[in-house]
């Protein structure tokens, strides 16, 4: 059975959990007798050396079974591509490979009508396609956060979409959730990664029956060495990810900044992301800022440290260095791989108390929650972990370990094999 995944680019060259699941789901697969798995990623033309003139699709780093597609001319409004020759290329690709089952990890710069191309190249493919986002519902990059005001979206429609966009009508967005919705019409099987991204995907129209709930799943990072240093007090929190406005770093540096005012200072914060840049130009300016201030105290009197990007070879030095993980993010999130990646060093999680970070981090048993997007509540939950005797044993003897990668790879296994008996169904019945 031979199996193509298509990936939101390569995390040897963009970190990001929907990149790194597809990988490692990848490279699960490549272990699994009578299976021949195919990675194709996206990328765009900011990796300016990875373009060749008349250059589509080619290999990647040498390495088998693993390609990338240089998108160009991409319509980031209805998420197509204006380019002919990538069309052409794409089903080339197709019928050179002939893969039994075609699994998207994302649409985005290949397009979502590639959807319906692969239906038409393929048409007996079975297409899967794994929900890492809100993309398909929510133009304001997926997140379903408002752009107004900045709060969460529980619902679309044409007119709170408008809201968002004003300069577009609201038929603009009843037209886009067609364009959506026929595509997406192609799909044999929908998957998620948590029951709250099925349950919003059910709301908003995809069949019950298509949907199907698959988990996240990486190696153990830790090897099976926590490292848990037997200490007096549990006051030393870490963040790890992306520093942009959606991972919730300004929530955490204003956090800090009321407990400093208060005068508790007995504990430390360490920054462990990168990618500031993509931050908006406020929230960039406001971490900036903090920053160079704390940098300008003396060293004792420092709260928080940044440390800068990572890969996950660096992530037993980093964890140890911390008791507490903050996962803050402001949108609800499909899954927060960074939640796993602190349990399998057995770190409690303190985060948000929305999405799918609630779904997993139980306040009181496993973890604790705050109230999203208020400082005031992190830096209240904050002190508490620093000062109640008991709690960070009593929340760490209920962490249990987080989904592995063989539980991912059997889940989808089980997705393919059936899809696999369908499809050869459906041929047998049309022969008939």
């Amino acid at each position: 059975m031979k199996i193509l995944m298509l990936s939101l680019f390569h995390p040897e060259l963009v970190r990001g959990g929907a990149q790194q699941i597809c990988y490692e789901l990848f490279e699960g697969l490549k272990g699994v007798e009578g299976v021949e798995p195919i990675l194709l990623s996206a990328v765009d033309p900011s990796f300016k050396a990875l373009y060749k003139a008349g250059a589509r699709i080619t290999g990647f780093d040498g390495r088998p079974g693993e390609y990338i597609f240089l998108a160009r001319d991409y319509d980031y409004w209805w998420h197509r591509s204006a380019s002919h020759f990538l069309v052409e290329a794409y089903v080339e690709f197709l019928e050179t490979m002939q893969p039994d089952v075609v699994h998207f990890h994302h649409f985005l710069l290949y397009g979502i009508d590639f959807v319906t191309l692969t239906r038409r190249t393929l048409p007996n493919a079975r297409i899967i396609f794994t929900l890492h986002e809100f993309l398909t519902i929510c133009a304001a990059d997926g997140q379903m956060v408002r752009r107004s005001d900045k709060s969460l979206c529980s619902r679309p429609s044409s007119v709170r979409c408008h809201q968002c966009f004003p300069e577009r009508g609201p038929e603009e967005f009843f037209t886009r959730e067609l364009w959506m919705k026929r595509h997406l019409a192609e799909v044999d099987m929908f998957t998620t990664p948590t029951r709250f991204m099925l349950r919003h995907f059910e709301q908003w129209g995809i069949p019950p029956a298509k949907l199907t709930y698959v988990t996240n799943g990486q190696p153990d990072y830790s090897k099976g060495e926590t490292q848990i240093e037997q200490r007096e007090k549990r006051n030393r929190f870490g963040f790890f990810g992306q520093m942009v406005d959606n991972k919730g770093v300004w929530v955490i540096l204003q956090a800090v900044a009321l407990l400093r005012a208060e005068g508790f200072t007995d504990f430390v914060v360490e920054l462990n992301g990168e990618n500031l840049k993509y931050a908006s130009p406020e929230r960039r300016a406001e971490i900036e800022g903090f920053l160079e201030s704390e940098q300008e105290l003396p060293s004792h009197e420092r709260i928080v440290q940044l440390n800068g990007g990572y890969q996950v070879d660096q992530l037993s030095y980093r964890m140890a260095r911390v008791d507490w993980c903050i996962v803050a993010s402001v949108w609800w999130e499909a899954f927060a791989l960074v939640i796993s990646e602190a349990w399998m060093f057995k770190r409690p999680v303190i985060c948000s108390n929305i999405g799918a970070m609630a779904e997993r981090v139980v306040h009181e048993q496993n973890g604790l929650n705050f109230a999203v997007a208020d400082p005031r509540s992190l830096a209240d939950t904050i002190k508490r972990a620093c000062t109640e005797p008991g709690l960070w044993d009593r929340i760490v003897a209920q962490i249990t370990p987080p989904p592995a990668r063989d539980d991912m790879v059997n889940g989808f296994l089980d997705l393919y094999r059936s899809a696999a008996i369908t499809q050869k169904e459906g041929m047998m019945g049309d022969a008939a």
